[in-house]
């Protein structure tokens, strides 16, 4: 990074990124070429061969120098500042675009850091923000640079004061579960996914072949198979390697990552919905896997595989106080609703604590869902023909991270009250829940 600059009110230092920065952008120029090439590949064969070789020399001279241009330009006009209230992004080499970010607003800070950034020394800082789509970046900082920074940020979203915010440094952290390869590796194999995928990626390859002897077809319809196949093995292997999760003053932490590493934090107060998800054949083994839903975050797996236990230990810091309720917790349909839903009616139920609303479903893959009472934000009552005929309904609870929990086929008496009891439930949750802040 730069020494800092003075801003045009002379009041707050701006800073620059990684002199390494340009590299991100500087194969835009390509970028268009090839998808001008692929968009008309025999025009492009024909211009190609008309031209000479030094004619060709210059024009791959020219894309080089355009792509170093345009890389160094972007990054020379991209500043970044921390103020006593915001975090301010300058962008923009022909429209400028300035991001105010406020401290108070921010949800987490998480580190990334891709093989080739990993290799040149640096890292990626993706910033939460409350009612943000997406998140705002600063790509790339010196790997010591953007640890401090986040560190920075994260102090001041506490409440420290700036002068006090540089001193803090990074929050300790307490380790609270890691998830072993072998492990990781062996869930992955006794998922159902992956093999339905590779079993269509040579089924239907095959079956096309006779169809239609048509090399392209086939190719067509084998890869994206094939890659499916491979991202929910192979990719997800690459991507949740060496999960560890802990506990510090600023969230839960969570790191992960083969090629790319990856540091994220799960703000604390902001989970939404736990849902614990066990496949077929790892109920043999006692393994569960912990999914949430988290208000303005894209975090969405807390653990990737582990021992119900050590599963539910990680939940409970969460979730301060809430158990998970067992398989035999649930409440079923009553027998009738198998009219409305054969077979599949027996995977539903339901149960109510002090704590939570949990809601399951699913016969061969469980999965049950946890709603903490104060982070219901509507109760909804839903009765179809067939329902009513039937005497069931679904009663459907809506979260902050705009998802929907539903306890389905229900008896429709039970619905009723449960409808009013849990808006009851839900207000008097609101009521007593800590604010949603960061822990100093």
């Amino acid at each position: 990074m730069t020494s800092p600059q003075e801003v045009a009110d002379g009041s707050v230092p701006e800073r620059r990124l990684h002199p390494v920065t340009p590299l991100r952008r500087a194969w835009a120029p390509f970028a268009l070429l090839v998808g001008w090439a692929v968009h008309d590949p025999n025009g492009t064969q024909q211009r190609l061969s008309e031209l000479t070789a030094t004619t060709l020399l210059l024009g791959s001279v020219a894309v080089v120098v355009g792509g170093a241009l345009y890389g160094f330009l972007s990054w020379w006009f991209t500043h970044f500042s921390v103020t006593d209230t915001e975090l301010r992004i300058r962008t923009g080499l022909f429209f400028r675009r300035t991001a105010h970010i406020r401290l108070d607003r921010l949800q987490a800070v998480d580190v990334t850091r891709p093989l080739l950034a990993r290799i040149a020394g640096v890292a990626k800082l993706k910033l939460d923000v409350v009612g943000a789509e997406k998140k705002d970046e600063l790509a790339y900082l010196g790997e010591r640079d953007a640890a401090g920074l986040r560190a920075e940020l994260l102090a001041r979203a506490a409440g420290f004061a700036p002068e006090e915010a540089r001193e803090v440094g990074e929050a300790p952290v307490r380790g609270l579960l890691h998830v072993q390869p072998r492990m990781l590796a062996l869930s992955l194999l006794l998922t159902g996914a992956p093999w339905a995928m590779l079993l269509a990626a040579t089924v239907v390859p095959t079956l096309l072949w006779f169809a239609t002897h048509n090399v392209w077809t086939v190719l067509a319809a084998a890869l994206p198979m094939l890659g499916g196949a491979f991202a929910s093995s192979g990719g997800r292997f690459i991507k949740e390697y060496d999960w560890t999760v802990g506990e510090s003053p600023d969230g839960i932490r969570i790191d992960h990552g083969l090629l790319d590493k990856a540091h994220e934090t799960v703000p604390p107060g902001r989970v939404q919905t736990v849902h614990v998800v066990q496949p077929l054949l790892w109920r043999r083994m006692g393994w569960v896997r912990v999914e949430l839903d988290v208000a303005g975050s894209s975090n969405s797996v807390l653990v990737p595989v582990a021992p119900r236990e050590h599963a539910e230990a990680v939940i409970g810091r969460v979730l301060p106080g809430v158990r998970v309720p067992d398989a035999a917790e649930l409440v079923r349909p009553p027998a009738r609703a198998a009219w409305c839903v054969p077979f599949w009616w027996k995977g539903y139920g339901l149960a109510v604590t002090g704590e939570v609303f949990a809601a399951g479903h699913g016969l061969l893959k469980r999965r049950v869902s946890l709603v903490p009472h104060a982070k219901v934000q509507s109760v909804r009552r839903s009765q179809g023909p067939w329902e009513r005929y039937k005497d069931v309904a679904d009663v459907r609870v809506d979260t902050g991270a705009g998802k929907t929990v539903t306890a389905r086929l229900r008896p429709a008496t039970e619905a009723a009250a449960l409808l009013h009891s849990q808006a009851d439930r839900s207000r008097t949750g609101r009521r007593e829940a800590i604010p949603d802040r960061w822990m100093a």
